[in-house]
């Protein structure tokens, strides 16, 4: 996205910042609603603050995915009293860093500046006026819309990311969730100026704000920072509707999509866990074993190892406030791709009849324990986890519960938990490269349809 703002003074953004080995988190309401999470950090004269709106992908409006991304683009494209050379020049003046991201539950800016208030609350009052009078400049659309399509154009040719895309449009064929894998070209030259503008009204309200604190300052001065990043903001806009449940998908749907790269990339997935799920710590510490402890992971050695079908395999779990996907990916030799899709599958059957072996478990408790301090160990990625909390109102404990509900574990509780939320023959699969499967090896496999 455009909102790449990084002008801060060479010294502060050399500066380490050292581990904050048990945070103390504190959390209130701002009067509007906002949550508020902070975290008092002076080892470091600098403040990190992101401020979160319920203005995901997931807000995309039928017909015109890629609305959440175009309008937090353009947020620090000017207002109506600063155009957007002056807010950059604004931004070098107060050697401050300004940068955004959309995900499919919500849109988030960051700042980081220096803690001084001279600085620090300029900085605060221009992302404040930046958030509650956008301008949305016609100029700046068109020239940022264009570099959308560029981008996908340049994607699209990515094997990939094709592959990725079609799996999404599988696991969430009308969801919300499935709003990236429906853009194009033509649904981004729909979206105007006036669409930018009903989107901002609608979805950047501060009763529904998260605003993450982490950084040199008193919780006074932290109080005061997000009553002012969110008092320009309209109030009392109604609420957007709650999100759907994700349908379940329809079981082994399988596509083959002939592409010239020279290797296959295969896929695998299904809509699986949200962030309040029972099951998180059982599915992830279950993932860690299958597919996400790297070279020691079931996949990698089936794969990798023993068999020579590919260079790496690694499995995803993505918890979102509805159900995120779990995936599986993995490259391999146009010619051995029937054979890789049958040996994965069956890797990931045994792993769910059988769960992981005591040996294993072990070893992925102690990795995933062992560096879960590491998850936070500077001011910025701090600032993420306070963000998640918030947003999704896990308990502020949840920094010190994570280690210990991995540490309780058994094999019994990753077993079962996957043997009752895993079926395999559900799994959508997604081959990019060979024009079929079935001259390859893959007998017994569900027919592929191919183009």
């Amino acid at each position: 996205m455009r909102l790449q703002r990084l002008i801060i003074a060479a010294g502060v953004a050399a500066a380490a910042l050292p581990a904050l080995a048990d945070p103390q988190l504190q959390s209130w309401q701002t009067k509007e609603g906002a949550r508020v999470l902070f975290v008092e950090a002076h080892e470091n004269a600098i403040v990190d603050v992101q401020l979160n709106f319920d203005a995901g992908n997931r807000r995309d409006p039928s017909g015109k995915p890629g609305l959440a991304d175009l309008t937090l683009g353009l947020i620090d494209a000017g207002t109506a009293k600063m155009g957007e050379e002056a807010v950059r020049e604004r931004l070098t003046d107060l050697a401050a860093s300004l940068s955004g991201s959309a995900d499919a539950d919500s849109a988030s800016l960051t700042l980081r500046v220096l803690a001084r208030p001279e600085v620090r609350d300029p900085a605060v009052a221009l992302v404040a006026d930046l958030v509650a009078h956008p301008a949305f400049p016609e100029a700046v659309l068109k020239r940022e819309r264009e570099r959308s399509i560029d981008n996908l154009r340049q994607r699209e040719t990515d094997p990939g990311f094709l592959a990725g895309r079609e799996l999404t449009r599988l696991m969430y064929p009308a969801h919300p969730y499935g709003s990236g894998a429906r853009l194009s070209a033509d649904s981004l030259k729909r979206i105007s100026r006036e669409d930018l503008l009903a989107f901002w009204r609608t979805y950047y309200r501060p009763e529904s704000a998260v605003v993450a604190i982490v950084g040199d300052l008193t919780r006074a001065d932290a109080q005061r920072l997000a009553e002012r990043l969110l008092a320009g903001l309209p109030k009392g806009r109604p609420a957007p509707p709650a999100l759907a449940d994700v349908p379940a998908i329809v079981p082994g749907q399988q596509k083959v999509i002939a592409h010239p790269a020279s290797q296959a990339h295969v896929v695998f997935g299904l809509p699986l866990i949200t962030r309040h799920d029972p099951d998180y710590y059982a599915l992830m510490a279950g993932n860690y074993v299958l597919g996400g402890g790297g070279f020691d992971a079931r996949l990698m050695r089936e794969l990798r190892d023993k068999r020579g079908l590919t260079y790496g395999a690694s499995s995803m779990l993505a918890p979102h406030e509805k159900a995120g996907p779990f995936e599986v990916s993995f490259s391999t030799r146009k010619d051995q791709a029937g054979e890789a899709l049958t040996v994965a599958r069956s890797t990931i059957a045994d792993f769910v009849a059988d769960g992981p072996t005591e040996a294993e478990l072990e070893q992925a408790k102690a990795n995933i324990v062992g560096g879960f301090p590491m998850r936070f160990d500077s001011n910025r990625k701090l600032l993420g986890y306070l963000a998640v909390i918030g947003w999704y109102r896990l308990p502020l404990t949840f920094l010190s519960d994570y280690p210990k509900k991995v540490s309780a574990l058994t094999v019994s509780d990753v077993r079962d938990a996957w043997r009752r939320r895993i079926d395999p023959a559900r799994l959508a699969t997604v081959v990019i490269g060979p024009a079929t499967l079935a001259e390859q090896g893959a007998k017994g496999e569900p027919a592929g349809q191919s183009r």
